[in-house]
């Protein structure tokens, strides 16, 4: 279980004193990405050894495989996340490896992204749902073609909040100098792609300068240390509390609660995808257009008079109404049209290209429906990160292009730059059941 949140303090509209109780998230999530040999694996072997979050038995493996990697006396921290056999081998990260680790502030899951281009579409599925990147860079190297990639495709994910970690400062002498050309190029590389919240650490990953405690090897930087920035870093604001959407997983009915011996209790259940609901709030179920009011809001055995994104609630109306699985309850002040066209960036993840007029599942939130591909919009250059607006033939593995999908029904979704939840969808091969592509819509 992640620690007691940190209270947010109270808010104007007494009506949100829950939020001060829900307070804010302590739980983080974190991708971290850079070119092959950036030390990716051992950034974050590094911060699960430094804050002690590695188990006796995990460290003696690490040991005994280090010793027969490299001899005796060296440490491979990178071991602790690189699992593959194939991965151990190359001393690269082919799969996305996922770890999580405390502190006494919160609670984070890591995502270690692979570095080669061919693994782009694992670097997207890990970040997809972070809300921090860490961009390794070489200091030696400086900024490579990777490294704008990777931080055009946080850009393009939504990504928020950017930690340039400047990786391997030990090997240029700890140079200011080195140090402030890179700060130079990075932000305004970051400047390009609309990041505005940019920090830039120099450490040392293989030593641990600057990872876990500041270091004085490098006495003229100021800033906090990676743990302390990834810490105080503030990720409650990224959330939408605007517009209310609520996608309906499940549908509970007296048989599934126990706990109520009426008849005619109906619930419907689901985690809150953004906006605040409240109960006797006036609310439009989608795509239907069917206007109701908000009854009651339970969760885990409890009545709440507000919620919030990402709590899992059970919300009961006030009328009888046709709800089911895949439907959204939105605020009737400002409910969206329900679309059947969509224009969306996608990253395309099969080995079978995409051409046009194939036909696919989309599934958005608890929403899922047959779309059929009616063609590109642009294309993205890889090599110059910029948009060609010449039509590609087909889409192949690892692309990402600007595409038009045409739904069998209505789908409630909004632009992904203004809410997450609802603007990411995936794209499912009918026949295989295979997950093909990411994407996200675009603003209308």
């Amino acid at each position: 279980m992640a620690a007691a949140p940190h209270l947010i303090g109270e808010l104007a509209d007494a009506r949100h004193a829950e939020l001060d109780r829900i307070g804010q998230a302590d739980l983080v999530r974190v991708a971290t990405a850079g070119s092959v040999d950036d030390g990716k694996s051992t950034l974050i072997g590094r911060l699960l050894y430094d804050s002690k979050q590695v188990l006796s038995d995990q460290l003696a493996q690490v040991e005994a495989a280090s010793v027969r990697r490299h001899g005796e006396g060296v440490l491979d921290l990178s071991l602790l996340t690189d699992g593959l056999r194939a991965e151990r081998e190359q001393g690269i990260t082919i799969d996305v490896a996922y770890r999580y680790f405390t502190t006494g502030r919160r609670t984070f899951v890591l995502a270690d992204t692979p570095g080669h281009v061919q693994y782009t579409r694992n670097m997207v599925t890990g970040a997809s749902t972070a809300d921090v990147a860490i961009v390794l860079v070489d200091a030696r190297q400086g900024v490579v073609e990777q490294t704008r990639r990777h931080l055009f495709i946080a850009a393009l994910l939504g990504i928020r909040h950017i930690v340039v970690a400047l990786n391997k400062m030990d090997l240029v002498d700890w140079s200011q100098a080195r140090f402030d050309e890179l700060s130079v190029e990075l932000q305004a590389l970051a400047a390009t792609l609309g990041e505005d919240d940019v920090r830039i650490i120099p450490i040392s990953a293989l030593h641990g300068d600057n990872v876990t405690t500041l270091s004085d090897v490098a006495p003229w930087y100021t800033g906090p240390p990676l743990l302390q920035t990834l810490e105080e870093v503030s990720v409650q604001g990224d959330q939408n509390r605007t517009d209310l959407r609520f996608p309906v997983q499940w549908v509970i009915r007296p048989g599934d609660a126990t706990s109520h011996e009426l008849h005619d209790y109906r619930g419907y259940a689901g985690q809150l995808a953004s906006g605040v609901l409240t109960v006797g709030q006036e609310v439009t179920v989608l795509p239907s257009g069917i206007t109701t009011k908000v009854a009651a809001i339970e969760t885990l055995g409890k009545s709440l008079d507000i919620a919030v994104p990402g709590q899992s609630i059970t919300v009961l109306l006030e009328d009888d109404v046709d709800v089911s699985r895949g439907d959204v309850l939105v605020a009737t002040a400002d409910a969206p049209e329900p679309v059947r066209e969509i224009d969306a960036d996608l990253c395309w993840m099969s080995d079978r290209p995409l051409r046009p007029g194939a036909r696919l599942l989309l599934k958005t939130t608890t929403q899922s429906t047959a779309v059929k591909f009616d063609g590109f919009i642009d294309q993205l250059d890889l090599h110059t990160l910029g948009r060609d607006t010449t039509a590609p033939e087909q889409l192949d593995l690892n692309g990402i292009a600007g595409v038009r999908l045409r739904s069998k029904r209505p789908l409630v979704v909004d632009a992904y730059a203004t809410n997450r939840a609802t603007g990411a969808f995936i794209l499912i091969d009918e026949g295989t059941n295979d997950t093909v592509a990411a994407g996200m819509v675009r603003a209308s």
